[in-house]
């Protein structure tokens, strides 16, 4: 299961998302963290020290490494330069599985221990120096959209993605390859003005949507993210000393995590895993075709001075069911939006 959460800046949403990742480990759930944010602060939310964090590698820098083990032996790709970040799997692509060892992991993964519970942890690397007015920072997602793509994923087993800020992340594709998506929002008309930015650009692609409220101190706060979020808001949460604690550096064992977080954590998890049986690999497959196409068309042949269209296996269906890169029979996966 693919979770990705969203929210403005200073919204909470690495907050939450690390409490989520955290709950999943302590309950034997296995699970893949991703710091896609251009403010990297998972690590240091997951309990690593300023050093730890900043060691992490940059998926970013390795993506060289990334497109030459996913293309495989896919004949449809000629060569790992013609990649881009859209560029979907095909047959004799290589694919990627949770719990599995392979380079990509090992170049670009580290283990983070969450009281006694080994993790993996993923970062696209910071926006440096070096970056600033030659490069937006999707050029390093991109890294974390060809990892998505190329993922088999099951029940019970997830990848939790802290986003970029506000609907940034709308400038890719990305944002249809999650099996549910949390929205963090505070109490505010500038914490809602995300979710609806989200909603509406969500609402075509099909892309199931939850509110998360934080920091909500009393009722008036809770009956206005109730008015501005309606069905759509899940869960609210407030204060907690347990985070207070961790952001002081003075980490306490997850299991003295306040009751109502734990519960508000379990309830995430409920909503997650009840979207499995919706779960649409035709669809899935479809949108990113129809990215890849609109990539193609916009900057992607004449950056790479090939059609990408031909990339693009029709027989191929990305499923549950590949151990390996199998192309299923022929089904229609017209560039379809969803």
């Amino acid at each position: 299961m693919k979770i990705a959460f969203v929210g403005k800046g200073g919204s909470g949403k690495t907050t939450l998302s690390s409490l989520f990742v955290r709950h999943l480990a302590a309950h034997g759930t296995p699970v893949v963290a991703v710091d896609a944010d251009i403010n990297q602060h998972l690590g240091a939310a997951l309990g690593l020290d300023d050093e730890e964090a900043a060691a992490l590698p940059a998926m970013g820098a390795h993506l060289p490494l990334i497109k030459d083990y996913l293309r495989g032996s896919n004949p449809r790709i000629t060569s790992a330069e013609s990649m881009i970040k859209t560029t979907p799997p095909g047959g004799g692509s290589r694919l990627l599985r949770l719990q599995e060892d392979n380079p990509v992991y090992d170049a670009c993964a580290r283990t983070v221990a969450l009281d006694g519970v080994d993790i993996r942890l993923l970062a696209t690397g910071p926006f440096t120096e070096s970056d600033l007015g030659v490069a937006c920072y999707h050029s390093k997602t991109g890294a974390v959209e060809l990892f998505l793509n190329h993922l088999v994923d099951g029940r019970e087993e997830y990848v939790v993605v802290d986003m970029t800020a506000g609907s940034d992340s709308f400038a890719s594709g990305m944002f249809t390859r999650f099996d549910m998506t949390f929205l963090v929002a505070e109490p505010t008309r500038k914490g809602v003005s995300v979710y609806r930015q989200y909603k509406e650009y969500a609402r075509d692609f099909g892309v199931p949507l939850k509110v998360v409220g934080n920091k909500v101190q009393n009722e008036d706060d809770l009956d206005f993210l109730r008015q501005e979020a309606g069905e759509d808001l899940l869960v609210t949460v407030g204060h907690s000393d347990w985070v207070r604690a961790m952001e002081k550096g003075r980490p306490r064992p997850f299991a003295q995590l306040e009751e109502v977080d734990a519960r508000a954590l379990a309830t995430l998890h409920e909503a997650a895993d009840a979207v499995y049986e919706k779960r649409d690999w035709e669809r899935y497959t479809r949108q990113m075709v129809h990215f890849h196409l609109r990539n193609a068309e916009s900057w992607g042949n004449a950056r790479t001075g090939v059609d990408l269209a031909a990339q693009v296996d029709p027989s191929f269906v990305l499923s549950e069911a590949h151990g390996t890169s199998v192309p299923e029979p022929a089904r229609a996966t017209a560039p379809q939006p969803a």
